[in-house]
């Protein structure tokens, strides 16, 4: 199918066909399975760590429970909503985005770090709800421009301007991690609109030395590259939470030592967050392993049929890009645990501990189950 479109205004007529019959739900399916599985694991990895702070064996997996009950309406809406209805907000929903990013630098730290705007009953971390954020402005952006963008690369400053700001400012707080992991989906996404490959080089050499600023400017950026590089240089030092993951992993075996074994979680801070991966590897194995890796591909292989088969350049984009979010996150953050890129703050979609995180995980689901939807599409 042909998206190349230069309209300025979405054809709100090119939308047919949404049944829920229609819906994958085999992606449902593999988002419940790692639901569930993930739910178990996260009382496996917090039980013991809630219980030594006086929070019971529940807390976690209690919380987390609940995010995933508000995460499962957010998505169920987001499954049934009309998308093409939806672009006249998408605009001023990146400026609130924006904003809220500039408010949560001026939060208290937390362990030296402002990633968080409390609540009350949870801390909004916003840098999680710049994903769909930023793939449906993209995507609404390409819809519209699609056909000047191929002929004048000035066309793409916007959306390199906008996704300039929002990653600054999440690098601020600091987390480098995010930024990275969305400019690399950025870079996908652009290349799936049609953009030239030669109208990409440029920002991605610039991104280089900003990255390397980056790491030079936080002296622990730099230990975590040392330790990446010698995981074993300073093992007991620096380089603790890699060097006890990559035990964990080892001595899982084949099948595990089974729930509620793992070691690790006793000798690692709050093992329920970005380190999770390493704890069910313990406890279910290379096996266990393999089936999480195994549904999250699964996942990929899924979204990117939907986006290939979606009824505009517009759903395309949202379906891939939302795909490649959680997908990639995932694939980095368990590349992270067994030592084949350097440590990031980045947590394991579905598993980690975290309401944001659950929330917009899930609210990425549901776009993907709403370009599922659509059957039997002319243009």
């Amino acid at each position: 199918m042909d998206y190349a479109s230069s309209r300025r205004k979405p054809a709100y007529n090119v939308l047919h066909g949404r049944d829920l019959r229609f819906m994958d739900y085999q992606v449902l399916f593999i988002v419940l399975s790692l639901l569930m599985l993930g739910l178990v694991c996260l009382y496996s990895a917090s039980a013991i760590y809630a219980d030594n702070k006086g929070l019971g064996l529940y807390f976690y997996a209690k919380k987390q429970a609940l995010f995933m009950l508000l995460g499962l309406a957010l998505m169920a809406v987001a499954a049934r909503i009309d998308l093409e209805k939806l672009r006249p907000y998408i605009k001023p929903a990146a400026v609130v985005t924006i904003l809220l990013l500039g408010i949560t630098l001026g939060m208290h730290p937390v362990a030296h770090v402002r990633r968080w705007i409390p609540l009350g009953f949870m801390k909004l971390q916003m840098s999680e709800f710049v994903k769909p954020v930023l793939i449906l402005y993209f995507a609404d952006y390409f819809d519209r421009s699609a056909s000047r963008v191929k002929a004048d690369w000035k066309e793409l400053l916007r959306p390199f301007g906008v996704m300039t700001v929002m990653l600054a400012l999440i690098a601020a707080e600091p987390d480098l991690g995010t930024p990275i992991l969305l400019f690399g989906v950025a870079f996908l996404v652009f290349l799936a609109a049609g953009v030239k490959g030669r109208y990409l080089t440029a920002p991605l050499a610039m991104a280089v030395p900003v990255v390397i600023e980056e790491l030079i400017r936080k002296p622990y950026r730099i230990a975590r590259l040392k330790n990446f590089l010698s995981p074993w240089h300073d093992a007991s030092g620096t380089g603790y939470q890699l060097a006890q993951s990559l035990l964990a992993v080892g001595s899982g075996g084949w099948f595990g030592k089974g729930l509620g074994a793992s070691k690790l979680k006793l000798y690692i801070p709050e093992p329920q967050t970005d380190f999770i991966f390493p704890v069910v590897a313990e406890e279910l194995g290379l096996i266990g392993g393999l089936l999480i890796l195994g549904l999250f591909t699964a996942l990929l292989i899924k979204g990117a049929r939907i986006a290939r088969n979606a009824p505009s350049l517009y759903t395309a984009l949202a379906a891939l890009g939302m795909t490649l979010v959680i997908c990639l996150q995932a694939f980095f953050n368990m590349s992270m645990a067994i030592g084949l890129i350097p440590t990031k703050g980045i947590p394991l979609p579905f598993f980690s501990y975290g309401g944001s995180s659950i929330l917009a995980s899930l609210l990425m689901v549901g776009v993907i189950l709403n370009v599922s939807r659509h059957r039997g599409v002319t243009r």
